[in-house]
């Protein structure tokens, strides 16, 4: 049986390092345990839940073993199987473990790397309904990345929570 345990978010709030530029005003959220997965398909579960709230093109695959951002887009990573040791916020970021039913919802800017994991670990990876995939890793698309992360809007849902989700205060508009 799947369950959503609602939750106050983790936050993290990174510095620019000066090849990561990070979200100057949104923090990173993390929901620990925030879905209790069926052993049968999990990152259906999450596919299903992200996609209910408006949070499509969904993927499943793992997290890159380098240091990367996307600069106009956010994006959700729910861990389906297994576990991992990742770096949020670029090399001078923190280093969280992650298992499987956590979700971490990383505001455009925000770097990611994946340290180490378990051999069955499966990430579930879904984005707003707007933005640009893109895929940044060097000090070149820094001065860019940091005129494009403000313009990426924030999502009318968080995309666990729906509608009343942390996200969306912990997100302000200005």
């Amino acid at each position: 049986m799947t369950r959503v345990n609602k939750q106050a978010p983790l936050t993290f709030r990174f510095a620019d390092d000066g090849v990561v530029p990070n979200h100057a005003r949104w923090p990173m959220l993390v929901y620990p345990s925030a879905v209790t997965l069926p052993a049968a398909d999990p990152a259906k579960v999450l596919e299903d839940l992200f996609g209910s709230n408006g949070w499509g093109d969904s993927w499943r695959n793992g997290i890159f073993g380098y240091v990367h951002y996307h600069s106009r887009i956010h994006e959700v990573l729910g861990i389906a199987r297994g576990t991992a040791e990742i770096r949020f916020g670029g090399d001078k970021g923190k280093v969280l473990n992650v298992k499987a039913g956590d979700i971490a919802i990383l505001p455009a800017g925000t770097g990611h790397q994946r340290l180490s994991s378990s051999a069955d670990l499966l990430v579930v990876g879904a984005y707003p309904p707007f933005g640009t995939y893109d895929l940044c890793r060097s000090v070149e698309q820094h001065a860019e990345a940091l005129r494009t992360i403000p313009k990426v809007r924030r999502p009318d849902k968080d995309p666990v929570y729906g509608r009343d989700g942390p996200l969306l205060s912990a997100w302000q508009e200005d």
